[in-house]
């Protein structure tokens, strides 16, 4: 039975960083050097507006869905997982049940302060870039492409990283290597396409086109690359089932895509507080995200 929760409270432990799901304390350090525990509530954010409703087990299935992938793919890029159980950092007294599915233990590293994205298909900021430029993030592309086509080739399109209640904003790679360097750009593009190559082929044979993805990376103390935070989640990545998939429409997706269609029917401006959410559409989300799961994770061919 999934456990709910929206907010932790850790006593003992600082807290680093509130985001709009994960809740981020520091950890002492050991062997490894510093730590971080992250924790994946059961929020939900949409047009950047955290809502006050959580879906129950959100946090679990999406910490589960990245440690499946961080697991297959550690000998791509390494990760920031230490191993280290959840249980035997939390204070004192914390019943670690409601952690153990939705909690990792992570080494503390140095984000890189761009929004590692890769595009394989048309869609999103992407196709909104295209049809006012024929460009995504500075790079050219055939004339006549439609929306939720596949690309020729999958692209590295990077963002910049907002603070909360704030958009990012595509950039080119040029403007990235201004940012973090050529070297350290480059080697987060090289990861970037090929974690995105590697799932990709995965989800297909499991009947799910990957569309887009988006990484996040960081460095440690000898300037190493690790993927970091989430990874290939339904919030950080848009899958599609591939039997329901046609170009020239925005095929439905395994994420909060119920909740988005709710909210553009109400005469609400986008910004907090945000909507209740009525009971049908909290647990259609919550059986979207509980498929990917299953169906990601499996090990035969759907």
């Amino acid at each position: 039975m999934a456990t709910t929760l929206l907010q932790s409270d850790l006593p003992g432990l600082v807290l680093r960083h509130r985001g709009k799901v994960r809740d981020v304390f520091e950890l002492p350090a050991d062997a490894s050097g510093p730590r971080l525990l992250i924790v994946a509530t059961d929020r939900l954010s949409a047009f950047d507006v955290v809502l006050p409703d959580a879906i129950p087990g959100k946090g679990e299935m999406l910490c589960q869905i990245s440690n499946f992938w961080f697991g297959r793919t550690a000998h791509i890029v390494p990760n920031h997982l230490t191993g280290t159980p959840v249980a035997e950092v939390l204070p004192a007294g914390v019943d670690p049940v409601p952690y153990e599915q939705r909690a990792v233990v992570t080494r503390r590293l140095k984000p890189v302060p761009v929004e590692a994205i890769a595009r394989g298909y048309l869609i999103g900021s992407g196709w909104k870039d295209y049809q006012r430029t024929g460009r995504v993030s500075g790079i050219a592309l055939p004339d006549g492409l439609r929306q939720a086509e596949e690309l020729p080739q999958p692209i590295f399109t990077p963002s910049t990283k907002a603070a909360v209640g704030d958009h990012d904003e595509n950039i080119d790679f040029d403007t990235m290597v201004r940012t973090v360097g050529a070297d350290l750009a480059e080697q987060v593009r090289d990861a970037t396409l090929r974690l995105y190559a590697f799932a990709r082929e995965h989800a297909a044979a499991r009947g799910i086109i990957l569309a887009d993805t988006k990484f996040e990376f960081g460095t440690d103390a000898d300037g190493r690359l690790y993927v970091m935070d989430e990874m290939l989640t339904p919030d950080s990545s848009r899958y599609w089932p591939a039997d329901e998939y046609a170009v020239g429409t925005s095929p439905p997706s395994f994420d909060k895509q119920f909740v988005r269609d709710y909210l553009e029917t109400l005469d609400w401006d986008k910004t907090a507080p945000g909507p209740r959410l009525p009971a049908d559409v909290i647990e259609r989300t919550r059986a979207k995200y509980a498929e990917a799961l299953a169906r990601l994770t499996e090990d035969g061919h759907g």
